[in-house]
């Protein structure tokens, strides 16, 4: 049985370690956000400050892992082999949930869920040992520190609409003040916010950064005899003022001798101080449940005494942790964060939903985010009453934003917003995150950062009338998913401390292979989507300035959605003919990644003609025409598709052996003329185009008599009512699609012409 144990601690070590890779994975967006959205600096730069931010916040970081130790349960109440029950079955599910949100790139706090993975475990132990004892279910509350676990809750709802309301007030300020023209304002109004926001972030290095350490608790004479942290949460009014007089004075030097651009510098140091922050703190919550664990083992082993029978009431004591392996951990958190790919998919979450302007929107508006825009849009119109005129149109001129025109495949070089709003979330989270720990609240640094940058979208005006349900909903999606984190982690949690209690030789083995599985799941299927998002087949904007231009930047989707298209088509007649439900799911996912990519193309219409000058109105008419034609080919796809999928997951009577019979007919006739037609646009022969159209009687014909054909079966034979509007509904809906299709080619067959040159719009980096 001793084995077993051993074996625990070995599984907790590797667990620790990917802990470790997931956690960052994760929590990479609290500190980089800001700098990676506003280009402030470079994203070598941002990963180089935010990598060694990293590695000073882990080596300083606390030696102390109390919340693993002892903050959520009372050690005392425990037995050895109990203990290692609640750390392996917190371990387990840690990494799973954390890469859960990982890859759907949500952004959820690692502090919440490590402290409802104990809680839950925790209490599944103290049932099981109350259920053996014949107890009283409110002795629950002898084993479980209630008032920690009070305070996490209470964090969780301050933290949102605290740093939420507080980001939003100040970057109004501040947009008010500075404007959008920042940069030509005097030279002291940056120096200024220099020093108050250069104030805040060091002050937040030095709360969050030396309290941890080792030192922190000395009593220094210069201090009056004060201990160093208990100085700086005390004279926190004296600290700040000092230092916003020193950073005033010293930015008023960098702008006026060496012309530094103020906001760089307060993005690079609040870059650093976050990373620290999440380094120094949250190391906690990836390795110290293996550490308490492995603390745990040896003193168990050191003991003699029976594994349950010895006390784990020297966990309450201070333990420092050994500085090799805070090294060590603080290297692994420094290679994520360069090498996860799902780090910068959690990050483009939060840069998407606070992004000026347009951006590829991932959720999808609610009665929620739909209410809550008609709540602040009502809010805006009585401001306007209540608001002097005069007073109203130099707000307005405070936030009008800069014309900067560029195309479509270039707006993601553009900042999602400029360096005031930037440096405004870095140095309202720091401040918010220090005045919190001086005055003892719970507040996670997850919920501060995200919150800020929330609100400090609101109030600069970034969520428009044309994106703000959009983005509404995608902040209430990541707040529910905060609370989602709470009640799964307590429940998976509780689950599988239970299993492991009921065998523990035979079920860790189990679930340790599980979470295996589950990973490289997730892996693979992460690597796929990433792969099919740079898949060949997808669409393209165009960019052309001439019809001819257009024609060949167009020929390739025309060419992509005629290839798509016809294996959709084929897929429905074939999976109708096999009752083939599978394969009719899968064409259904089909069509709509499909039906989305030209939804995407008909979105950039507006880009596309905006970078026309006024004598290429003919390209734009005809690329509206394109695109018009190809989503009514998309459409008719999608109708058949949906259908055929019905039909086959009611289990209704399956087509009959004739009409099976035509469909293939027709399906065959169709993949002659897509092949054909990808054969044309793929090899740029638009002369065939003709030769094709020329056909287009025959087909027409030919889906004419089917359709003739079931009308003479409808009044003679048929006798099910589904099967006869099943199959008129996909013959007249391809007779939709034929004509779709005609119109397409008959468009670039009359727009073609191969004596004139395409033209298409020049770069500025090719002038």
């Amino acid at each position: 049985m001793e084995n077993i144990y051993l074996f625990m601690i070995i599984a907790l070590a590797v667990l620790a370690v990917a802990d470790l890779v997931v956690g960052v994975s994760n929590d990479a967006v609290n500190f980089l956000n800001s700098a990676i959205g506003s280009k402030a600096i470079s994203f070598k730069t941002i990963m180089i400050v935010a990598s060694l931010g990293i590695a000073v916040g882990a080596i300083f970081s606390s030696g102390m892992m109390e919340v693993a130790r002892k903050g959520i349960f009372n050690p005392h109440e425990f037995m050895f082999n109990e203990i290692m029950i609640i750390f392996m079955a917190v371990m387990v599910t840690d990494i799973l949930l954390l890469d859960f949100f990982n890859t759907v790139g949500m952004p959820t706090s690692t502090t919440v869920s490590i402290v409802f993975e104990l809680l839950g475990a925790s209490v599944a132990m103290a049932l099981i040992k109350i259920g053996h004892d014949n107890g009283n279910f409110s002795d629950v509350v002898n084993y479980i520190n209630t008032s920690k676990a009070t305070s996490i809750i209470l964090g969780i709802l301050l933290s949102v609409v605290v740093a939420f309301t507080i980001g939003a007030i100040v970057q109004w300020i501040s947009r008010l003040l500075l404007s959008y023209n920042f940069i030509k304002k005097p030279k002291w109004v940056g120096a200024v916010f220099g020093g108050i926001a250069l104030a805040a972030i060091t002050y937040f290095i030095f709360l969050k950064g030396i309290k941890g350490t080792a030192f922190a608790s000395e009593k220094l004479d210069i201090l009056g005899g004060m201990k160093i942290k208990d100085f700086l949460e005390e004279k926190v009014l004296i600290i700040v003022s000092l230092s916003f007089i020193f950073w005033s004075l010293l930015s008023y030097s960098l702008i006026t001798f060496l012309k530094t651009n103020i906001y760089k510098l307060i993005i690079t140091v609040g870059t650093f101080a976050l990373a620290l922050a999440f380094a120094g703190n949250d190391l906690v919550n990836f390795i110290g449940v293996p550490i308490a664990g492995w603390q745990s083992y040896t003193a168990w082993v050191d003991s003699g005494v029976a594994a349950d029978a010895f006390s784990m009431g020297f966990l309450a004591e201070k333990v420092p942790t050994p500085n090799v392996l805070l090294v060590i951990s603080g290297l692994i958190m420094v290679i994520t964060l360069w090498f996860s790919s799902k780090a910068k998919k959690v990050t483009e979450t939060e840069i998407n939903l606070s992004r000026e302007g347009d951006a590829k929107e991932r959720f999808q508006p609610n009665f929620l985010s739909r209410s809550f825009v008609r709540f602040a849009m009502l809010m805006s119109q009585m401001s306007s009453y209540v608001l002097p005129e005069s007073w109203q149109s130099k707000i307005e001129k405070q936030f009008e934003k800069p014309v900067i025109s560029v195309s479509k495949d270039r707006v993601h070089e553009l900042p999602a917003f400029d360096m005031v709003r930037a440096a405004v979330n870095l140095m309202v989270a720091a401040a918010l995150i220090s005045l919190a720990t001086s005055m003892k609240l719970p507040l996670s640094t997850t919920y501060v950062t995200f919150m800020v940058a929330m609100g400090t979208s609101l109030a600069d005006r970034a969520w428009g009338s044309e994106s703000a349900v959009y983005r509404v909903a995608g902040v209430l999606n990541v707040i529910g998913g905060w609370f989602f984190t709470a009640i799964i982690a307590f429940i998976a949690a509780a689950t599988i401390a239970y299993l492991i209690n009921w065998n523990v030789t035979v079920m860790v083995p189990i679930l340790l292979l599980i979470a295996i599985l589950l990973l490289a799941r997730n892996y693979i299927a992460h690597k796929k989507k990433s792969s099919a998002i740079k898949a060949e087949d997808s669409l393209t904007t165009a960019e052309s300035s001439s019809i001819q231009g257009v024609i060949h930047e167009s020929a390739n989707n025309v060419a992509n959605v005629v290839k798509r298209g016809n294996k959709i088509y084929t897929n429905a007649i074939n999976g109708l003919a096999k009752q083939d439900l599978s394969l009719l799911k899968k064409n259904k996912n089909q069509i709509l990644k499909l039906s989305n990519e030209v939804d995407e193309l008909r979105d950039n219409i507006f880009y596309f003609i905006k970078n026309l000058d006024e004598s290429s109105i003919g390209a734009s008419n005809f690329y509206i025409h394109i695109l018009g034609y190809l989503q009514d080919m998309v459409q008719s796809l999608e109708y058949i598709t949906k259908v055929s999928h019905k039909h086959v997951n009611n289990n209704h009577k399956k087509l009959k052996f004739n009409q099976i019979k035509e469909l293939k007919e027709v399906d065959e006739r169709f993949e002659l003329l897509f092949n054909n037609t990808k054969k044309a646009f793929e090899s740029r022969s638009f002369e065939e185009i003709g030769v094709i159209l020329s056909r287009k009687e025959e087909i027409t014909s030919l889906v004419s008599a089917k359709i003739q054909k079931q009308v003479e079966r409808t009044r003679t034979e048929e006798s099910s009512p589904k099967n006869t509007t099943l199959y008129f509904g996909i013959l007249l809906e391809t007779k939709d699609l034929l004509t779709a299709t005609m119109n397409l080619l008959e468009e670039y067959h009359n727009a073609h012409d191969s004596s004139v040159e395409p033209a298409t719009i020049v770069s500025e980096s090719e002038e």
